[in-house]
């Protein structure tokens, strides 16, 4: 056997094993109900983390959320501390189930998750722009709700499998509408 192979496999082995699924998160609380939480207001702080976990930066997000059954928007503002603002406004579905899908501008495709006990996994592919070049890059996003007004997010960028950008997101439902001030 190929020793660089041999390397690559087992180290594709170890990877896999140490990743998540929401089965892990049976039988925990509080409950994560996303159309719940992501109703009316929200405003979140966040930082993006670059491949080598060098802060590159920071944002805050006010986020309004509307639902009319289970079709859901969520308006979301983004204020990055570089001056940069960009909006996202995301159209969800949430079957019987509970299995969510949804579509936004900068993803590409459709946008899938699921939630389990405290958790939500959202899986989908963004449009991410750098200096002038259109990057699509896998986003495996985990959100842990802490309590009824909080929810801790942790989001990993990839390309080709491999970890480009980590994101860190804190959501906070007691915030001021439009609770972002200057990142800067």
């Amino acid at each position: 056997m190929n020793m660089k192979f041999g390397l690559a496999s087992a180290s594709l082995l170890v990877l896999t094993s140490c990743s998540s699924s929401l089965e892990d998160y049976n039988n925990t609380g509080p409950a994560f109900e996303l159309s719940r939480y992501f109703d009316g207001n929200v405003t979140a702080w966040g930082i993006v983390e670059d491949y080598s976990k060098k802060l590159s930066r920071r944002f805050c997000v006010d986020i309004v959320g509307t639902w009319e059954g289970n079709k859901g928007q969520l308006h979301e503002t983004f204020y990055y501390n570089d001056g940069e603002e960009q909006i996202r406004v995301w159209e969800l579905s949430q079957a019987d189930d509970g299995k969510v899908t949804g579509t936004a501008g900068d993803v590409v495709g459709q946008a899938s998750g699921s939630e389990n006990g405290t958790a939500f996994n959202w899986k989908y592919t963004l449009r991410v722009p750098v200096d002038g070049t259109e990057y699509d890059l896998a986003v495996d996003d985990w959100m842990y709700k802490l309590d009824d007004n909080r929810v801790m997010n942790r989001s990993y960028m990839s390309k080709f499998g491999v970890t480009v950008a980590e994101i860190s997101i804190f959501f906070d439902k007691t915030a001021p509408i439009r609770g972002c001030k200057s990142v800067n």
